[in-house]
């Protein structure tokens, strides 16, 4: 496995933090060139202090009792599946349902903050930064599998490693790829709000699909990545 020179996660740790202002007013103003940060703490330091951040199972669990209460018997949604002449009305009747009762939660309105994968991918010439590739992440819960869903965010997606860039670009000619982390800032839409379903992956697994109106992105080094720095 290759070995990077400790110098480039100093030049991480010493970025200037003010190159991009973190966040926008409206979505069509997020802009989806970000600096990448070398931890996360680097991207936290700087979000609004009642944003709600649901990067593990735990935290994700909580936020939905707090809209939902509890998890729906996905066992008597399922039936016998999509064979069950009311397993689509079932799901309907849970998904308005649900709708319903969440409207007027304080959580509805929340700031909240999650996690996508990345990756680094060719170096933008014109924008001196690294183009990204997204791609969801499935984070299995008590209640079901939880994928985030987004609304607006940037066709474009570039991060820009400042200093560090030099070091990246040979790294990314041995490696053909660089992990991220990609921290999506925003609120439910309300109209939307939740959506229940069933996995594809796994027979009768519910899955569970915030949709959130991005408010900003950010790019972080993949930790487990950078301690091989």
């Amino acid at each position: 496995m290759p070995v990077y020179p400790l110098t480039l996660r100093a030049m991480f740790l010493g970025l200037v933090l003010t190159w991009f202002p973190l966040f926008t007013a409206h979505a069509d103003e997020v802009s989806g060139i970000r600096p990448l940060h070398g931890a996360i703490e680097a991207v936290l330091l700087r979000l609004p202090p009642d944003t709600h951040y649901l990067f593990d199972p735990s935290s994700i669990a909580q936020f939905l009792a707090e809209l939902d209460g509890d998890p729906p018997d996905w066992a008597a949604v399922y039936g016998y599946g999509h064979h069950d002449p009311g397993h689509d009305d079932r799901l309907f009747t849970l998904n308005r349902e649900r709708d319903a009762k969440r409207e007027g939660k304080p959580a509805l309105h929340q700031r909240i903050a999650f996690l996508w994968f990345g990756e680094l991918s060719r170096f933008d010439e014109e924008e001196q930064g690294f183009r990204v590739a997204l791609g969801p992440r499935f984070n299995p819960t008590p209640w079901g599998d939880v994928r985030f869903k987004h609304e607006d965010l940037p066709a474009t997606l570039i991060a820009q490693a400042g200093p560090a860039t030099a070091a990246l670009k040979v790294r990314f000619r041995q490696e053909r790829t660089i992990p991220i982390d990609v921290v999506v800032v925003g609120r439910l839409i309300p109209a939307e709000s939740i959506v229940y379903d069933f996995s594809h992956e796994e027979e009768g697994r519910g899955l569970i699909m915030p949709v959130v109106q991005v408010e900003a992105v950010e790019f972080v080094l993949n930790e487990s990545s950078a301690r091989r720095q």
